[in-house]
């Protein structure tokens, strides 16, 4: 440690040391250009003088040029004299300006380094900082521990009646441990109510219920409601929930996000940066995650080393029925789930046709056809979306490989 200050003071004096005399310097060297002028003049006279002489010049001309010689001849050596003149300040005197100038550089220098820098701080590499955050990562707080340090936010007071139900849900569930629909239906409840310690608490109970079942949304909904629970925080707890997520559903949304918020935490921004980006760009503006990462995604590049990033704008959600739709379309009565298709499909149809739409809005609307077996009708969509795309080959290659997932023959 000593030797890093002693060659930083020897820096730094070495600087100061070379911009005082660059300073002490500079005049001089003005006087001395000045001087070199004069000397260029006086020698142009007498070549004049020679050139007259010789008669290689008119005595006219020869004295043209004497005259503008001679004017800038007096110029310089005005020059010369107020720059004389104005060097003649007393040595000491420049000699006491360079040392305070010196000393300036190096006490600035110090207090600089001792107010920004890490005096005693050793150099830190990749590796170590990797390494640094792996253990941070490995003992941050567990779950209950950030629930009790979490500053609980005051909730609205309920609806009365809502609390009512509330609480029998409560005593129902209380009496049917069994009962998946009864605990779905708490965890939702005490979510609405800001219970985020009793919501997941159900929700756990749901996923014992369920076992091998347990689906990737039941596990990131558990996380979740832990990272509410704990103020935003992802606990090592949270975290096995979301890597339960992740690994039935890899592209599951609300997992991903706290994956990365995840590393985000624990020092790690080059992996959060990675997994917000990448989940950026597989979103729809409409999901719940965007926004929050769109806030601070930015930030996260930076730290991660990335100047440049721009992040990607998602794009908007198709209208029309979804696959999530139809798949509940399918568990409904044969009359219901024809009522509800036809409903979606109405709306999709009557938009495309009055406002038009893109080739993968008729796309959407054939496979939602094909799905429910009305091959005919979704068919007939196929003949009018080739003639709204007559032309546009690639529009005609995104319906009709649509027309053929859903079955239909062209």
């Amino acid at each position: 440690m000593i030797a890093f200050w002693i060659l930083s003071a020897a820096m730094a004096l070495l600087v100061g040391a070379v911009i005082v005399l660059a300073l002490l310097r500079g005049r001089r060297s003005a006087q001395d250009a000045v001087a070199s002028d004069i000397g260029v003049y006086r020698d142009q006279l007498r070549e004049i003088d020679r050139d007259e002489e010789r008669g290689t010049v008119g005595p006219e001309e020869a004295q043209r040029l004497r005259t503008e010689v001679s004017r800038r001849l007096l110029a310089a050596d005005a020059k010369d004299a107020s720059e004389t003149a104005a060097g003649s300040e007393p040595k000491p005197v420049s000699r006491v300006a360079a040392l305070l100038i010196a000393l300036f550089l190096v006490s600035g220098s110090i207090y600089l380094y001792a107010s920004l820098g890490a005096p005693g701080y050793g150099d830190l590499g990749l590796s170590d900082r990797i390494a640094r955050a792996e253990e941070a990562r490995q003992n941050r707080p567990a779950q209950s521990e950030a629930e009790s340090d979490a500053a609980s936010a005051p909730a609205e007071a309920p609806n009365p009646e809502y609390q009512a139900l509330v609480e029998r849900l409560r005593a129902t569930v209380a009496e049917r441990q069994n009962d998946v629909q009864g605990f779905q239906l708490l965890a939702r409840s005490e979510a609405a109510l800001g219970n985020y310690r009793a919501a997941y608490r159900a929700q756990e109970r749901i996923i014992e219920l369920k076992g091998e079942e347990a689906t990737a949304e039941d596990y990131a909904d558990l996380a979740d409601m832990m990272v509410l629970a704990a103020g935003g925080y992802v606990s090592p707890e949270a975290e096995a929930a979301v890597e339960s997520a992740l690994n039935r559903d890899p592209e599951n949304g609300v997992a991903s996000y706290y994956a990365g918020l995840s590393m985000a935490q624990t020092g790690r921004p080059d992996r959060a940066f990675r997994i917000w980006d990448n989940l950026l760009r597989r979103s729809t503006a409409e999901d719940a995650w965007v926004a929050p990462i769109m806030s601070q995604i930015e930030d996260m590049a930076w730290r991660a080393g990335v100047n440049d990033y721009s992040p990607p704008v998602p794009q908007t959600a198709l209208p029309g029925p979804t696959a999530d739709d139809l798949e509940a379309a399918g568990e409904l009565s044969e009359e219901d789930r024809q009522g509800m298709i036809e409903g979606m499909v109405a709306r999709l149809s009557d938009r495309l046709a009055t406002q038009g739409g893109s080739p993968e809005e008729w796309a959407r609307l054939i496979s939602a056809y094909g799905v429910l077996g009305n091959l005919d009708q979704a068919r007939a969509i196929l003949q009018n979306a080739e003639e709204v795309f007559l032309g546009d080959e690639a529009a005609l290659t995104t319906v009709r490989e649509a027309a053929r997932s859903a079955g239909v023959e062209e």
